[in-house]
């Protein structure tokens, strides 16, 4: 299996791991950068049934011959369109290569760019293609919600909102990995305990993020797209998107980590111009959901909040 970043390859570990249970000696083995090559030598040698892993290590070890893929029955691309964005298209093209003619070939992808279809019409024979409905059932159990801000105040009004909302475990969205750092500097100095994700960080570094945030020892995560894939946390109360996604499909991947399991959820979308508003509208139609207009909150009304909400515990 292939898979665009570290954390999406453990989490489809997991779910193997889980689903092999009861099942009598099932091998699976993470293949990422960041981690030694001696762990993964190791259990390489022993023998396993399925590796799951990102492009760039997958191909250190064919070109080092540590894996071999001339037993290969099934090969799977997992968020293929995002391994795509992240340049790894020249690396799946020689794995695919590699492997041997007669296999299966899954390939999952929220979007279907040109490259993809190459790769469909290049690698898979007589394939079908499944569709889904982009989300929309999953989108309509959200309370989504949009504030015009001028892009100076941005940052005052996402902690406006915070402290309205007050939610145990948020997620915040933003397009770029400086404004993760910037997000988290300023929050933190605010009071709230927020940490970030993004793709520059190092993997025990990444790992120690998630596990603060899973645990509940940081209540607010800060990430960019490419990092928060694979992120499965359950009981998130609410999304904040700083930054509209460049794609729609990426508004459904975010929105959708909140109001699962039959749960209420909420997304709170900062538009900053006027260009941004009508990319709000095109989100509406695309969905098929409204995303509401709110005003603002002012620091009144978060006071009356508070008052009442410490009112209610007592």
């Amino acid at each position: 299996v292939l898979a665009p970043t570290r954390e999406l390859a453990l989490q489809v570990c997991e779910a193997f791991e889980r689903y092999a249970d009861r099942m009598h000696g099932v091998k699976v083995l993470p293949v990422y950068g960041g981690q030694g090559y001696g762990v993964q030598l190791s259990a390489l040698r022993r023998g396993v049934h399925i590796v799951v892993g990102t492009p760039g290590r997958i191909m250190d070890h064919l070109d080092k011959r540590t894996l071999d893929l001339s037993e290969l029955r099934f090969l799977v691309l997992d968020e293929a369109d995002e391994m795509l964005n992240m340049g790894f298209y020249d690396d799946i093209k020689t794995i695919l290569t590699e492997a041997p003619e007669q296999r299966q070939t899954v390939l999952f992808s929220a979007t279907m760019p040109p490259a993809i279809m190459e790769i469909t019409k290049e690698f898979q024979k007589n394939p079908k293609i499944v569709a889904v409905d982009k989300g929309k059932r999953t989108v309509n159990a959200i309370e989504q919600y949009y504030y015009q801000v001028p892009q100076s105040r941005k940052i005052d009004c996402l902690v406006l909102l915070l402290q309205l909302h007050a939610p145990k475990r948020a997620i915040v969205f933003c397009n770029t990995k400086k404004m993760v750092d910037e997000l988290v500097e300023h929050l933190n100095d605010s009071g709230f305990k927020s940490i970030g994700l993004h793709g520059d960080m190092r993997q025990n570094l990444r790992t120690q993020v998630m596990q603060d945030y899973k645990s509940g020892k940081i209540n607010i995560l800060i990430a960019t797209d490419v990092a928060a894939r694979g992120i499965d946390v359950e009981d998130i109360d609410a999304v904040f998107n700083y930054d509209i996604p460049q794609e729609f499909e990426y508004y459904i991947h975010r929105i959708g980590r909140t109001g699962r399991a039959g749960k209420a959820g909420a997304s709170y979308t900062l538009a900053s111009n006027r260009t941004q508003v009508n990319k709000i509208r095109d989100l509406e139609r695309f969905i098929g959901t409204p995303i509401k207009l709110q005003p603002i909150p002012s620091p009144e009304l978060i006071i009356k909040k508070n008052r009442e909400k410490f009112a209610d515990k007592i």
